[in-house]
């Protein structure tokens, strides 16, 4: 079995399309990871000098025209009273050089580890905001990996509630058969028939004003989840319906095993190559999702990030979007992410499918 599952990865890691797939999602996986690291500023650090600011410039000529380290420069902001609009002006004469291992602003690596060195910083009172300032002055470029912990953890949270459920449920169903079945599949229709985005837009909009951004990301992630099964139940119980008539279930049941340890070990695990392509192709929906939701503000709140929110601030200002189109980035993140998962569950689905595995 271990050689086997060798075999397949190995497959799976010789399509170019599925290699820089996985490449990209670990990269993404692992600026998440190390966000507090990574990024310049903590998540909720905000400099109200610097609010609406554009991308900070990086100089890597002096003033002989001759390359050297790379520096930025303070700048102030001003009115322009022409056009009655809030410039920022870089301050001659001060450079402050781009330095690596940055001591900053402390955090907590991984929620535990108290630390306050940032891959790249530079010193105060200078700002270096990649991809410009909110309306808080707070960095763009910083809140892009906060918002990736939040917008890629829902997908494989949801997967932990509602897969067990979709296979249990399904796995059930199809070996029981009959009146049970039919009772069983009614139900699993009946919350398949609930139209989800607009339930949780409602149940949304009724939160109380008052929650934590946690806790309205676990109640969301919840949500998803207990309306995400249905559709796995559906086609588990599809294929245990097939399963159950095999000849090493019916010696199974003949020589007394229970039902229920009849089906746990020998009918679900039959099922297990489409559960791990539905898996990759489920976990973009519920990125979608959350991220649908906080971009018409009934998901994550501020001050936290998320890559639906991001997107919802770059909306509030499309005045902008054609001067600093690096504020789409969080939406050219999640358009990504999901087609890396989609690749991936692609190429799963001809690895690990019987019939298509000989193609390859």
């Amino acid at each position: 079995m271990a050689q086997a599952a060798k075999s397949k990865m190995r497959l799976i890691w010789r399509d170019k399309i599925a290699r820089c797939a996985l490449v990209m999602l670990g990269l993404l996986y692992g600026c998440a990871l190390f966000a507090d690291f990574l990024a310049p500023y903590p998540m909720e650090y905000s400099d109200p000098k610097m609010g609406n600011a554009p991308a900070t410039l990086i100089h890597i000529w002096d003033d002989n025209a001759d390359l050297c380290r790379p520096f930025v420069l303070a700048s102030r902001q001003e009115n322009d009273i022409a056009t009655f609009k809030q410039v920022f002006k870089e301050i001659e004469g001060t450079e402050y050089p781009i330095k690596l291992l940055h001591k900053g602003e402390p955090y907590k690596l991984f929620g535990l580890i108290d630390a306050d060195v940032h891959l790249f910083g530079v010193d105060s009172p200078a700002r270096i905001y990649l991809f410009g300032g909110d309306m808080n002055g707070r960095d763009n470029f910083s809140r892009l990996f906060f918002g990736a912990q939040k917008s890629l953890t829902i997908g494989f949270l949801g997967l932990f509630i509602a897969f067990p459920i979709g296979i249990m449920y399904g796995g059930i169903s199809g070996y029981l058969g009959g009146k049970a079945d039919n009772a069983m599949m009614r139900f699993a229709e009946a919350v398949m028939s609930i139209p989800s985005f607009y339930l949780l837009i409602g149940l949304a909009a009724v939160l109380p004003l008052g929650m934590s951004s946690s806790e309205r990301f676990a109640l969301i992630t919840l949500i998803l989840s207990f309306i995400s099964w249905p559709g796995l139940a559906r086609v588990i119980r599809g294929m245990v319906l097939r399963i159950r008539e095999e000849e090493f279930v019916q010696a199974a049941r003949a020589v007394g095993l229970s039902e229920i340890k009849n089906v746990i070990i020998h009918v679900i695990p039959q099922t297990a190559s489409y559960v791990v392509i539905a898996a990759t192709l489920q976990v973009p929906n519920f990125i979608l999702a959350e991220s649908s939701l906080s971009l018409i503000g009934l998901g994550i709140q501020q001050p936290d990030a998320s890559w639906g929110n991001m997107l919802q601030a770059a909306m509030d200002q499309p005045h902008e979007l054609l001067n600093q189109p690096w504020l789409v980035a969080p939406g050219i993140m999640i358009f990504i992410t999901i087609l890396c998962f989609n690749s991936i569950g692609d190429v799963l689905r001809d690895v690990l499918d019987p019939k298509l595995a000989g193609n390859r």
